[in-house]
């Protein structure tokens, strides 16, 4: 007789109730941050004066170009983070595409996978809720490799950015709101959460470690 499997459930379906409670966890802990500031380079800030020209506020596609473009500026600045786009996280129960995976900088997916992001309009909540299931998922399948770590979660509408961090006890993190309009403070944050992810990566046997 065939085997029948359990029905994989999306990321995209979690309310943030049912999110939370994969943890699980009733209450998020108050994640107060306070990194350096991070001045933007030029290239950075002549990059932003051109995405003016998009629609930033109403078009999702054009949202993603804003995430990409910190993404550039700070994650290069942590050689052996990779950022995936689009990437497929798959456990034995869940299922779905996150927006963003950071992981080693390999020429393949590998674990431990340790930073995803969300990006959505307004919609925080369901960013939240989405990203949540999405950091358990990462914890499966880091789990599957022998990593215990550390997972941390963004969700963002291109302007505005919230950060979450799961421990391996199981606590819950979130911060306050940071926007772009404060671009040395959100960036510094982005470089300390980045920071912590790439203290999480082994090289591989026989690869340099690389320094920026």
């Amino acid at each position: 007789m065939k085997k029948v499997l359990p029905a994989q459930l999306n990321y995209s379906g979690f309310t943030l109730r049912d999110a939370m409670k994969l943890i699980p966890a009733e209450q998020f802990l108050r994640w107060r941050l306070d990194p350096s500031s991070r001045a933007p380079s030029d290239f950075l800030i002549e990059d932003l004066r051109r995405l003016e020209s998009f629609d930033l506020k109403s078009s999702e596609q054009a949202k993603t170009l804003l995430i990409d473009s910190l993404f550039s500026e700070i994650v290069p600045l942590h050689g052996s983070l990779k950022n995936w786009k689009a990437a497929i996280l798959n456990t034995d129960t869940l299922t779905g595409v996150a927006d963003y995976l950071m992981a080693p900088h390999r020429a393949y997916l590998e674990t431990p996978l340790l930073c995803v992001a969300e990006a959505k309009r307004n919609e925080f909540e369901q960013g939240a809720a989405q990203g949540i299931a999405e950091m358990i998922g990462r914890r499966w399948n880091n789990r599957q490799g022998d990593h215990d770590n550390d997972i941390f979660g963004i969700v963002s509408n291109g302007q505005i950015r919230q950060f979450y961090k799961l421990t391996r006890a199981g606590e819950l993190f979130e911060t306050e709101l940071y926007t772009t309009a404060f671009l040395p403070e959100l960036l510094g944050v982005l470089d300390f959460i980045f920071g912590e992810c790439a203290a999480n990566v082994v090289p591989a046997a026989g690869t340099p470690v690389m320094h920026c």
